[in-house]
């Protein structure tokens, strides 16, 4: 009896001994990833670098295992990035303890030396399974963190449309072949194939689970390389963490063989902060906590970390003079609708699909500093709405961020009404290259299919069929597809084929980079205007000079 109880009782400690070690293979704690996406340096804004190192700290210590990953676009949008080129975001990062980043399109904005220089300076890595110098990759495609035994994976990927949306020349060779890329081609497959082999390659590697963190978006323009393109077209991902359209949306969609996907979106400037949980149990959930006061949650809540001190530090020689009166104005100059919202409450962007009364005040000040006849300026380009009252040198610098240069060019009107149809390929739906025009007005007959083709870089390439912009007027009179016109722009449209608009490649240059877009705006506003911005940009929607045609005349 006494040798079957000792029998019993080690079979016993051996079952107890396999449990223990089945339990320490497994999570003994939720691992929770918090992802930031879009920021374009609105460390101040929404809940700010402080509160998300406040919301760290609080999962941290409800028992959390915490990872903090940016999904691109950080380093760029605000006073903060443009006199810093980019700096005082990455040196703010690593004060934030960033354990993962990727590049978005905006990470280029400063030329590719610097981005490729501020990445040696991030004590962080970046990742991404595309991004590519003549077929090699730049960065490694994943990284693998590990908790209690279970391997996460994390694979980055960039939209191949940052060819076009950061400026072209910068991908480029001093003869202008393109040696950096994302493996872009029409039908997509190019990514497609570079996710999967990075899936693949971590799976091998032993991950038991992989998020992939992507800045790909779900606008049309960037088709074939939206998240939902890529989730569709592989395997293997169980959470995709994304950014570069600025939604909050929260979605679960099957991927190539049938199963669920996660997909979330965390929107910008710090309006929200995405989270990823895996439980200890295995289970996946995904959602963004939103601050949606007009006042950040650090100036609301009097948060304190060791994120006041940096931020502190980081725009104090900033603000006297971003502070300084420039000119005034007597009505809300929008790129947002001013009544529509979307489903989350949202503000919805009109600037990249219609007309709005700060695209043309925009647009007037580049003819009017320049004398050319035309003015084109890229909805993209124009980023924020400017209240009545007061415009502070800071309200200006936020509207056109990006440090680009006047210049002027002589085009045919061919290439006028060329770049008018691939402004406008992608209405009903948003462009970046969206174009708000000065000199003249056109409409958008929206019923006729875009027709426009594109290379394998995505640059505007022809016009297949019927042009969907007719009736286009310059100064009065029916445009001259023989004529020749000046045409004044910034350097990322004009030289740089910026959003693709290829067709002005190897145009006289008039009048080359003589001006910063932001000094064009305010020597419009401080001269020609007398510092007043009055009635005649009142009507947020503009003053008729872009129309949309829905239906087909009847014949």
């Amino acid at each position: 009896m006494k040798k079957i109880v000792a029998l019993l009782l080690a079979a016993m400690l051996l079952m107890s001994c396999a449990a223990l070690a089945d339990q320490a293979e497994g999570l003994q704690k939720d691992v929770v990833v918090l992802f930031t996406s879009d920021v374009h340096c609105g460390i101040d804004q929404g809940f700010g670098y402080i509160g998300l190192a406040a919301a760290r700290k609080a999962m941290e210590e409800a028992g959390n295992y915490v990872v903090l990953v940016d999904d691109g676009d950080a380093i760029q949008g605000e006073p903060l990035g443009t006199m810093t080129t980019g700096e005082a975001s990455i040196e703010l990062m690593n004060t934030l303890g960033y354990e993962i980043a990727i590049p978005g399109n905006h990470e280029f904005d400063y030329g590719m030396d610097r981005f490729l220089e501020l990445t040696g300076k991030a004590n962080f890595p970046y990742i991404s399974c595309n991004f590519n110098k003549e077929g090699e990759l730049v960065f490694d495609p994943y990284v693998i963190k590990e908790f209690d035994g279970v391997k996460i994976a994390f694979v980055g990927v960039t939209t191949p449309k940052t060819l076009t949306s950061s400026t072209p020349r910068y991908f480029q060779d001093d003869e202008g072949n393109f040696i950096y890329g994302f493996f872009q081609d029409e039908t997509g497959e190019g990514v497609y194939n570079a996710v999967q082999k990075a899936v693949d390659d971590a799976r091998a590697e032993g991950a038991d689970y992989v998020v992939v963190m992507g800045h790909m978006g779900n606008e049309s323009e960037c088709e074939p390389w939206t998240y939902a393109d890529v989730i569709g077209n592989t395997t293997g991902i169980d959470a995709f963490l994304d950014g570069h359209s600025h939604d909050t949306d929260q979605v679960v969609m099957k991927n190539k063989d049938g199963e669920d996907v996660y997909r979330s979106g965390c929107g910008t400037k710090m309006e929200g902060i995405g989270w990823l949980r895996i439980a200890k149990d295995g289970a996946l959930s995904t959602g963004v906590y939103l601050w949606t006061n007009k006042i950040s949650a650090p100036e609301l809540l009097g948060l304190e970390n060791d994120m006041n001190a940096a931020i502190e530090n980081a725009t104090a020689s900033l603000n006297e003079k971003l502070n300084e009166v420039v000119a005034k104005t007597a009505v809300d100059l929008v790129i947002n609708d001013p009544e529509a919202v979307d489903s989350n409450g949202k503000k919805i962007r009109i600037v990249r699909r219609a007309e709005t009364n700060l695209g043309d005040l925009c647009a007037d000040a580049y003819r009017d500093q320049s004398g050319a006849d035309i003015a084109f300026v890229n909805g993209g380009g124009i980023r924020v709405d400017i209240s009545a009252g007061d415009i502070t040198l800071n309200n200006i610098l936020k509207v056109h961020p990006f440090g680009n240069a006047m210049c002027v060019i002589e085009v045919t009107g061919q290439q006028i009404l060329d770049a008018l149809e691939w402004g406008a390929h992608a209405i009903p739906g948003e462009n970046g290259g969206f174009l708000q025009v000065s000199g003249l007005t056109y409409e958008i007959h929206t019923y006729i299919e875009s027709s426009c083709t594109q290379d394998e870089n995505t640059m505007f390439s022809g016009v297949a069929g019927e042009y969907r912009v007719k009736n286009v007027m310059v100064g009065g009179e029916p445009l001259d597809l023989e004529k020749t016109y000046t045409l004044a722009s910034h350097n990322y449209m004009l030289k740089n084929g910026g959003d693709g608009y290829s067709m002005f490649a190897g145009a006289n240059i008039l009048q080359d980079e003589v001006k910063l877009d932001n000094q064009v705006l305010i020597d419009y506003i401080t001269g020609t205007l007398g510092g007043v911005i009055g009635e005649e940009y009142e009507n947020p929607y503009g003053e008729g000079r872009i129309i949309a045609v829905e239906t087909a005349p009847e014949k």
